[in-house]
C-alpha cells in the first residue's frame, strides 16, 4: 500500500485583507506610563485634593507675606485702639467691614464704631485700618493670625520629619529583623503609646519652659508610633517576597534591602499616612495652646488666638472668626489632600 501525499495549492483569491469596517472590536495597546506619572494623573483628576492643595499654598504664602502687609507687628500694643472691629479700605464704602459693630447693652442692641466719634468730633483714627480688627490689648489680629499660622505650618513640617526620620525607620527595622528585636522594639513603643500625650506635655512643661521646643519634643516622643506601625505591617507583608529573596541571594546587605528594595514599594502608604498625621499634629498644638500649654505670650498661635478671643466672644465675636476659619481651612485642606493622595496611590481603596 503506497502512501499518497495530497498537495494543497493556494491561489491568489483564497485570502483577502479585512478592513477596519469589517471588524467589530479592535484591541488597542495602550502605551505604558511611569508609576509617578500615573499617580500624578489620578491626583490632578481629584478636584477635592487640588482644592485642598491650592488652599494650603495660599495659606502658606499668606503666612510668609501676611505679617509684612501692614505697619503692625504681632506684639505691638496700642491701648487706645483696643477692641476695634474689622475695617478694610474700599470695602467700607459699600457698607461692609467699615468698623461698625453691634453690641448688646441694657437699652438693647446698639451700633458702635470705634474709628469714628459718636458726636462727630475727630478721633485721629479716620485713616486707621485693622483688617481683622484689634484685640483687647490693641494688637492687630490680622498680623497675629498669620504669625500664628506660621507656627501651625511649622508643626506640620515637624510632624512630617518625625514620621519620616523616626517612625519609618523604626517600623522598617523592627519588621525586617523580627524575633527578639521586633519584640523588644514593639514593647517599647507600646509603653510610650500607653502614656497619654497630654500627660507627657504637661510633665515636660513642668520641667521645661512652655514653647515650641516643648511641643516639638512631645511630638517626638509619641508622634511617630502610628507611622512605625504602618511601616512594620508593610515590611512583614513584603520581606518574604521573591524580589527580596533574590536581592538577598545576590549578597545585598540588610539595610540595602530595607531602604533600597522595600521602602520604594511602600512609599505610597508612607506619604498617605504622613499627610493624615499633619492635621492631628496641628490640632494637638492648637488644643495645647487653647488650654494654656502652648507658646507663651506675646507670641501667637492659632490655638492661643482662639483661646484669647473666646474670653471676649460674647462682646466681640469678630476676634475669634479669623483664627477659627484659617485653622479649619488648613486642617480640612490637609485632610482633602491626604484623601486624594490615598486614592492616587491605591485606586482600589475607593471601593473598600
Amino acid at each position: 500500500m503506497s502512501n499518497q501525499v495530497d498537495t494543497v495549492e493556494f491561489i491568489k483569491d483564497d485570502f483577502e485583507y479585512v478592513g477596519a469596517d469589517k471588524i467589530s472590536q479592535v484591541d488597542v495597546a495602550y502605551e505604558s506610563q511611569p508609576y509617578w506619572k500615573d499617580v500624578l494623573s489620578r491626583l490632578f483628576k481629584n478636584k477635592g485634593a487640588i482644592v485642598g492643595l491650592i488652599f494650603i499654598i495660599l495659606i502658606g504664602i499668606m503666612a510668609v507675606i501676611g505679617p509684612n502687609l501692614n505697619d503692625y507687628t504681632y506684639d505691638s500694643q496700642i491701648i487706645t485702639e483696643q477692641n476695634l472691629a474689622p475695617r478694610i479700605p474700599g470695602a467700607e464704602k459699600i457698607g461692609i467691614f467699615d468698623g461698625n459693630e453691634k453690641m448688646s447693652t441694657s437699652t438693647g442692641m446698639t451700633k458702635v464704631n470705634g474709628y469714628i466719634s459718636a458726636d462727630g468730633t475727630e478721633t485721629g483714627r479716620e485713616n486707621t485700618y485693622y483688617w481683622f480688627g484689634s484685640d483687647v490689648l490693641g494688637r492687630d489680629i490680622f498680623t497675629r493670625v498669620w504669625v500664628g499660622t506660621r507656627i501651625s505650618l511649622y508643626i506640620a513640617l515637624v510632624a512630617v520629619l518625625i514620621d519620616m526620620l523616626f517612625g519609618l525607620g523604626y517600623g522598617l527595622i523592627s519588621g525586617y529583623f523580627g524575633g527578639a528585636v521586633d519584640n523588644a522594639m514593639q514593647r517599647f513603643a507600646e509603653i510610650l503609646n500607653g502614656i497619654p500625650n497630654l500627660v507627657i506635655v504637661t510633665l515636660l512643661i513642668i520641667v521645661l519652659k512652655p514653647g515650641l521646643a516643648t511641643i516639638t519634643f512631645s511630638l517626638m516622643i509619641t508622634g511617630w508610633i502610628g507611622m512605625s506601625r504602618i511601616a512594620r505591617a508593610q515590611m512583614l507583608k513584603l520581606k518574604e517576597q521573591e524580589f527580596v529573596l533574590a536581592s538577598r541571594t545576590l549578597g545585598a546587605k540588610n539595610f540595602f534591602i530595607i531602604f533600597k528594595e522595600i521602602l520604594p514599594n511602600i512609599f505610597g502608604q508612607v506619604i498617605t499616612n504622613t499627610m493624615f498625621s499633619i492635621p492631628n499634629a496641628i490640632f494637638t498644638e492648637a488644643f495645647l495652646a487653647f488650654i494654656g500649654l502652648g507658646v507663651p505670650q506675646p507670641k501667637a498661635s492659632l490655638g492661643s488666638l482662639i483661646s484669647d478671643a473666646f474670653k471676649s466672644f460674647t462682646t466681640h465675636p469678630y476676634m475669634i472668626i479669623a483664627p477659627v476659619i484659617v485653622l479649619a481651612i488648613l486642617m480640612l485642606s490637609f485632610n482633602m489632600l491626604a484623601d486624594g493622595l490615598r486614592d492616587a496611590f491605591d485606586p482600589k481603596m475607593k471601593e473598600m
